[in-house]
């Protein structure tokens, strides 16, 4: 197998099986599996749409473009502006989350060694190191990301088995449909694996078809085990303690402490916590890709020398400043980039290809299945997505 293409099929399930994962079971925890499973697939079929429509339109435009060239390209500057804004919020929240629960892990580590540290301290070691990694570039990246994640993958095959045998009906949350819609947002954020896209056509050469597998492949995985662990996790602890964690400010270490508590073995203590800690590091590896590249390509700036040094500055600070003002951000993060992941991912994406199927052209290009009925379902769909994100989130 193609060692790049294996890279990036991992690095699309990195960044999807991460903070999400573990919010999942905690987020849909008061509506129930009878209404939560179908949310999961119907927003998998949405986001996984929407990645391809990204792709589709970047492969029309030039390599190395991001989207606030493709969205300047097909529907103009003031788009493009709009994207600037929504887009860094979206980044910033999705950051500001994943450090969250980072610096929550490595303040339990420290406890665990018995040093009492102060949040600040525990916020710039996770940005430190891994910002570090993201700024040798999108192949130390890609090699971190490998071990990382098939370090996860077999910390959560072995969690699955373990945690499984154990679930007891009577845990399996009741259903209640009102309770759908404060989950909606963090199950779309999930899913916001797209981000990376552009900086995959990078990577892997405008290959169209390793591109489109990298995707499905890398997405169904991604669905699969969300599944899986909402139904283990859900499971195994009560509707009644998971909405205590969602409201206790501590959503990371809340969840893996409640099923430490539960099965209490030395092997799943381990598991849990490492396969907690991995789920941040992968996911914070790849939005922070994402947002470098981003920031060059909207300031117009080389990720080198002094150029570079601005690029991070503006990635990571506003990020750490948020998560020491606000250090149980965790959830409440995740919703808020749910509203502008819905912007950015679903509607943006089908809006550009709608504008860019207009344009004719001589060469072969990538296009998804569908035609108008499908973008014209995806929009309508987004609207109504972002009208409850707002409601539920303001």
């Amino acid at each position: 197998m193609n060692l790049k293409f294996f890279g990036c099929v991992l690095l699309v399930i990195g960044v999807a099986i991460g903070a999400g994962l573990l919010a999942l079971p905690i987020a849909t925890a008061a509506s129930g599996l009878i209404f939560s499973i179908p949310l999961i697939i119907l927003i998998w079929f949405i986001m996984t749409c929407c990645a391809l429509l990204i792709l589709e339109v970047n492969l029309r435009l030039p390599i190395n473009n991001n989207l606030i060239t493709m969205a300047k390209a097909t529907l103009g500057k003031p788009a493009s502006i709009i994207v600037w804004f929504a887009y860094l919020l979206l980044l910033y929240s999705l950051m500001a989350a994943y450090s969250a629960g980072g610096s929550d892990i490595i303040r339990e580590l420290f406890f665990l060694l018995h040093i009492s540290t102060p949040i600040w301290i525990d916020t710039l070691l996770f940005i430190g190191v891994l910002g570090f990694i993201v700024y040798k570039g999108i192949k130390s990246v890609d090699w971190a990301n490998r071990g990382l994640m098939l370090t996860k993958l077999a910390f959560f095959i072995l969690l699955i088995l373990l945690i499984t045998p154990h679930v007891e009906t009577r845990f399996f949350p009741t259903a209640n449909l009102h309770a759908v819609w404060p989950a909606i947002m963090v199950v779309v954020t999930s899913f916001g694996f797209a981000i990376v896209v552009p900086s995959l056509r990078v990577y892997l050469k405008s290959d169209k078809k390793q591109l489109y597998s990298v995707v499905l492949i890398g997405s169904f995985v991604a669905l699969v085990c969300y599944i899986a662990w909402v139904l283990a996790i859900q499971g195994n602890i009560s509707q009644a303690q998971l909405m205590t964690i969602e409201h206790s400010g501590k959503s990371v270490t809340g969840l893996t402490a409640a099923l430490i508590e539960r099965i209490h073995t030395p092997i799943i203590i381990t598991l849990v916590r490492g396969f907690a800690s991995i789920c941040m590091l992968t996911s914070f590896l790849g939005v922070a890709l994402s947002l470098t590249d981003f920031i060059a390509d909207g300031l117009k700036l080389k990720k080198a020398g002094k150029e570079n040094i601005i690029i991070y500055s503006v990635s990571f600070l506003p990020p750490m400043v948020i998560v020491l003002l606000f250090p149980g951000i965790f959830i409440k993060a995740l919703s808020y980039a749910g509203i502008f992941c819905v912007i950015i991912l679903i509607l943006l994406p089908a809006l550009m290809a709608w504008q860019m199927r207009k344009k004719k052209t001589t060469e072969e290009v990538y296009q998804l299945w569908g035609g108008k009925p499908l973008l014209g379902l995806i929009i309508i769909l987004g609207f109504i997505l972002l009208a409850i994100g707002i409601f539920q989130t303001f």
